[in-house]
């Protein structure tokens, strides 16, 4: 809340420094002498703790604090000392919404109109934010707060996630975070993360079966960091940012929590969602007259599914149910925490129950794992085979995600899912607030309209902090949300944020004062291939969501003009935020070229170094769908050599070059459902020598096959057959290692720990193109060298 009493001027950032004033004297000891007290920056008088949990891809009909079968006891503990949001919205995707979040403006306002990896050279959608728009976080550091995100991170440009930086967009470079522990990314391995503290990259030091998930890990972290900040600076509120992973794809939770689910679902989503709607009214977070709303012919029927696929898909959604549960668990140990020092009743926690809707990126039938389906070859993963692989759905073997048709239960009882911007099931997310000292109402409901840009705005007044005018110099833009605190204790205050367009993939959708107009463009399981209309052809639909809660009453050809008003009302705010050109490609803006983003690899060839690792696929020079090369300058100790040399990717799919028993070997995990292999005809001998892999692919298209060639100081030395390939992507987090293979591993002939090479790697060129073939099956390292940096 605003505070008179503070004679700071916070409208500048960061807060000058006081000048020197009064009488300088030439001895401390004159009694002249007087100069003030140094003192430490703090927010004003009565400002918060704040935490703000954002779980990923949880629908509005997924929790049981709104009705949903998966159990959140925590999530309902901390309603019922708060308050329930259930008008609150979010952007139907990952870095759209987090960056909104961040920031209090809209999505295409700060360039995040995608995800970062489809990044272009539009300015709302070139994943760069503007200086002139600084997170909150940064505000409230340069206001005295401390900062600390833990989790995923998914906002920084994809051309700056490697170990060279800039630094600038990630938490603790230019974010305003002091403190970070996560992925950067839009998804991560659970049982084997990447993960950064800070800008270090670490390792985790307990294998899954050893008990580590990533869940659990983060929360540690963040209970330490609250433990040290509140032992140290009791004085100095905080600013904790709590990201999970969970539930984004893969659902990885530990066995006995899906099994607590064990026949939950037996009677398929379609009764799911019948049974969820019920509660729900029971418990008002939807009116007793909203309606459910049909299921669209594209998402199949629970009966007409296979009989033989339905073991399999009850199982996906035991385990989804068990991942939610296991995140809400760990948020409880961070709410026991509070409780533990006694800070609760001091501190504003939102839990935002989703960064979007349920997502329906898991194909009609599910996946064991997800790359496939991005990859295009989602055909490989049989009934049968998933049949075959029912017990190791949340596993560590597994990157799973579930049907399409749970998707849409857990958005219950909206229409669509994540991606779909257009309808409540892509947009509407449970959220619960809570702060004791600043919220009289306990377990109340509050249904005023609100958006996840609403939520920086609230920070900063609850903690009494104006809006930036400028920030290190740079005048800012003004914040584009609208604060929430005037609802806190006033159930019935009119709605304050009155218009909010949606746009994602060209789904778009326009709210104005009780009506909205939306459209749907893009289907969301279709990853490839969808023959998708005109933008000019959508077809709108018209609902006043003031009397149909659900969007279940399409009023377009009564109300035509109602529409038209609000489509030219929709057209308007795009033209404002930067939303114009729309665009609703995928797959072209996944190739930089096309989408005028920056590379960092350029030229045909890159050379690596000894110790370099965490490469992202963005980093590392993309020899998908064509021939290509590795060479190896090693030392090979006396006894022989072992190891991996270099390798890209996880157990869900990538490539590695290591020796095995002496011998060199190279492996290709064909996305985790099949493995093929090289091996050399005898082992390397002792002393120096370059190894040499050169892939001879077959051409005709994308995803074919080749053949592997091994060589030693030029001289062949063993061949394998590769049927097919990846031709897009292999791993969300699992990047290039050299010298080692972190996370979880390629080849099934290395566990994921000891597996470094034991000899020493003087350099790596990888090559395209004609670069990759030479006729002596040698490169000169010094010449490897210049071309690399000639090109560069």
């Amino acid at each position: 809340m605003s505070n008179e009493n503070d004679k700071i001027n916070r409208t500048a950032l960061p807060i000058p420094s006081r000048a020197r004033t009064g009488l300088v004297t030439y001895d401390a000891k004159d009694p002249d002498t007087k100069f003030p007290p140094i003192e430490q920056l703090r927010p004003p008088e009565g400002a918060p703790n704040v935490i703000v949990v954002l779980l990923d891809d949880v629908g509005f009909g997924a929790s049981s604090a709104f009705g949903g079968p998966c159990n959140t006891p925590n999530a309902e503990r901390l309603a019922a000392r708060g308050l329930k949001y259930n008008r609150f919205h979010t952007t139907a995707l990952c870095s759209p919404t987090r960056q909104a979040l961040l920031t209090g403006r809209n999505h295409h306002s700060v360039g995040m109109g995608g995800i970062t990896e489809i990044a272009s050279g539009s300015p709302g959608y070139c994943s760069v934010l503007p200086n002139t728009m600084a997170p909150l976080a940064k505000t409230l550091k340069l206001n005295g707060y401390g900062t600390a995100q833990f989790g995923k991170c998914h906002e920084v440009p994809v051309w700056e996630t490697s170990p060279a930086g800039p630094y600038t967009a990630w938490p603790t470079g230019g974010g305003g975070f002091e403190y970070f522990y996560g992925f950067i990314g839009g998804e991560a391995h659970q049982w084997y993360p990447s993960l950064y503290e800070g800008t270090t990259p670490i390792e985790v030091k307990k294998t899954p079966e050893e008990g580590y998930h990533f869940m659990e890990d983060m929360t540690d972290k963040a209970i330490g960091w609250i433990g040290q900040q509140k032992a140290l600076m009791p004085d100095r509120p905080f600013f904790i940012y709590f990201a999970p992973g969970a539930t984004h794809a893969p659902h990885h939770v530990p066995k006995e929590w899906a099994d607590k689910y064990k026949g939950k679902f037996d009677q398929g989503w379609d009764e799911v969602r019948k049974e969820t709607f019920a509660r729900q009214k029971k418990l008002g977070v939807i009116p007793k007259d909203c309606e459910l709303t049909a299921r669209h012919e594209q998402i199949p029927s629970w009966d007409s599914m296979d009989e033989k696929m339905k073991p399999v898909l009850r199982r996906q959604m035991e385990v989804y149910a068990g991942f939610l549960e296991y995140a809400d668990h760990h948020v409880g140990r961070l709410l026991d925490t509070l409780d533990q020092l006694k800070i609760a009743d001091d501190t504003l926690i939102y839990y935002i129950i989703g960064d979007n809707g349920a997502s329906a990126e898991g194909t009609l039938i599910g996946c064991y794992n997800e790359m496939a389906n991005f990859n295009g070859l989602a055909a490989l993963e049989t009934p049968e085979f998933l049949m075959e692989r029912l017990d190791k759905l949340g596993g560590p073997e597994s990157y799973n995600h579930f049907a399409v048709g749970w998707a849409h239960a857990m958005n219950t009882p909206y229409q669509w899912t994540k991606q779909v911007a257009s309808h409540w099931g892509g947009t509407r997310n449970g959220t619960i607030v809570s702060w004791p000292n600043g919220i009289k109402a306990k377990g109340e409901i509050r249904s005023q309209f609100h958006h996840v840009i609403d939520v920086a705005p609230t920070i900063l007044e609850a903690a009494g902090l104006p809006h930036p005018v400028s920030v290190e110099g740079i005048q800012q833009a003004p914040i584009e949300g609208v604060s929430m605190v005037y609802s806190m204790n006033d159930a019935k205050a009119p709605d304050r944020h009155e218009t909010q367009y949606f746009e994602m993939f060209g789904n778009r959708g326009i709210y104005h004062k009780g009506w909205t107009a939306v459209t749907r463009h893009k289907t969301p399981w279709l990853l490839h291939g969808e023959n998708v209309p005109a933008f000019d052809d959508d077809v709108w639909e018209l609902y006043d969501t003031s009397k149909d809660w659900s969007q279940a009453k399409n009023l377009a050809k009564e109300m035509p003009q109602k529409l038209h008003e609000l489509q030219r009302l929709w057209l308007i705010e795009a033209t404002r935020y930067n939303v114009l050109p729309l665009d609703d490609r995928v797959a072209e803006r996944m190739n930089s070229d096309m989408a005028g983003r920056p590379v960092l690899i350029k030229g045909n060839t890159q050379i690596l170094f000894g110790g370099m690792g965490r490469l992202s696929e963005n980093s590392v020079l993309n020899m998908k769908n064509k021939s290509h090369s590795v060479s190896a300058e090693i030392d090979v100790p006396e006894g022989g050599a072992e190891g991996v040399i270099i390798a890209q990717g996880g157990n869900i799919g990538g490539w590695t070059l290591y020796v095995k028993d002496g011998k060199l070997k190279y492996c290709y995990n064909l996305i985790g459902v099949k493995h093929f292999f090289a091996e050399s005809n005898g082992k390397i001998p002792s002393g120096s020598h370059q190894i040499r892999m050169e892939f001879d692919y077959d051409g005709g298209g994308v995803a074919k096959g080749g053949k592997a060639n091994l060589f030693i100081d030029g001289k062949k030395v063993g061949e394998g057959r590769v049927d097919a390939t990846a031709p897009t992507v292999f791993s969300a987090d699992d990047g290039t290692d050299v010298g080692c293979d972190t996370g979880a591993p390629v080849s099934p002939d290395y566990g994921p720990r000891g597996n470094e090479f034991n000899g020493k790697i003087r350099g790596i060129q990888l090559a395209i193109g004609g670069d990759a073939n030479h006729p002596d099956h040698q490169v000169s390292p010094e010449e490897a060298l210049r071309v690399a940096m000639a090109r560069q």
